[in-house]
């Protein structure tokens, strides 16, 4: 996976898609209460692997789409903040 520099929430993606359409009828057609999507929306919360296949077929997007943005997201966030020390692994041949 390709991890992109310093990614958008997927949130800040998704309310660019959802343009002209108020929080309460995306959250009403998506099947999800209007705070879970405004945590989205608002970066407070992540794109689940249920809220990717609500969107993938509300929005006629691949599946996975929203979930592999997540993903990316999270990854580029945990690198830059990773202080851990992790010694190599060798490997029996």
């Amino acid at each position: 996976m390709n991890i992109m520099h310093n990614p958008p929430h997927p949130g800040e993606v998704l309310r660019e898609w959802l343009a002209g359409v108020t929080v309460t009828e995306a959250a009403e057609r998506l099947g999800v209460t209007r705070a879970a999507l405004s945590r989205v929306l608002n970066g407070g919360a992540g794109i689940s692997a249920e809220m990717d296949i609500r969107l993938s077929k509300a929005l006629g997007t691949t599946l996975g789409t929203w979930y592999s943005m997540q993903a990316g997201y999270d990854l580029w966030h945990a690198q830059k903040a990773f202080r851990g020390k992790v010694t190599p692994i060798a490997v029996a041949a």
